[in-house]
């Protein structure tokens, strides 16, 4: 069986993936949906200096603290940013990644710098502190305001992460207007590297199509069960 680090997207904790969890540990799976820092019931932690590698560090720490091996990350949206920093600094914890209709971000990249100008102005929509971006009405009341320089801040690699053996990206097609995905989904789809999917379901695919995504978990999980069981060439 598999191990999952679930991230969340801004301004969401480790709720947002309760039936996700659930199914996969329900198939024996070991699931760890974690809450980044000053988000959720980690929001009493918020503060100006809650980053990107705050975020990253999360994580790490996790798969540290659990001897997680062979991980497969999960990241939504933000989460992206995350989990791609994560394989960069802990590559011997992490065997594949899975984009949630989440950023694939390089080198040098933000969130800011890769995402459209509508989600820019949202960005500056910051609370009185300055310290994080409000949470936006048709969110979950459970929502919490997201630490803005997590979004602002570059991220940095030091490696191809060519170790990871599996890249998934999963698009949502059921946006309600032009979804700010597309792009990247687009692009990967064209990139023999990747395995991409599309569920009919809104940004927030844990809630409209978790039947979907468990399916592509454990689709990835054959595939990697298959590479390990393949003889060695000669």
């Amino acid at each position: 069986m598999a191990t999952f680090v679930l991230i969340p997207g801004m301004c969401h904790g480790g709720w947002c993936f309760e039936e996700l969890t659930q199914r996969l540990r329900d198939q024996g799976h070991r699931a760890y949906p974690l809450t980044l820092t000053g988000l959720s019931e980690r929001s009493h932690l918020l503060h100006g200096g809650v980053n990107l590698d705050t975020h990253i560090q999360d994580v790490t720490g996790v798969l540290a603290a659990e001897n997680i091996q062979n991980a497969v990350l999960v990241g939504h949206s933000y989460g992206g940013m995350v989990i791609t920093g994560v394989a960069d600094r802990a590559p011997g914890r992490v065997d594949s990644l899975v984009y949630l209709d989440a950023v694939v971000p390089e080198h040098g990249d933000s969130c800011w710098t890769l995402v459209s100008d509508q989600e820019r102005r949202w960005y500056v929509d910051v609370v009185e502190t300055g310290y994080a971006v409000r949470t936006l009405p048709f969110f979950d009341a459970r929502a919490t305001p997201h630490p803005l320089a997590s979004l602002l801040q570059p991220l940095r690699l030091t490696g191809d992460l060519a170790h990871i053996r599996r890249r998934d990206y999963v698009y949502a097609a059921g946006w309600d207007g032009p979804s700010p995905f597309t792009p990247v989904y687009e692009r990967l789809r064209e990139d023999p590297s990747w395995t991409t999917h599309a569920l009919a379901g809104g940004h927030n695919l844990m809630r409209d199509a978790p039947e979907g995504l468990v399916e592509i978990l454990g689709e990835v999980v054959e595939s990697l069960k298959r590479t390990n069981e393949a003889p060695p060439r000669p």
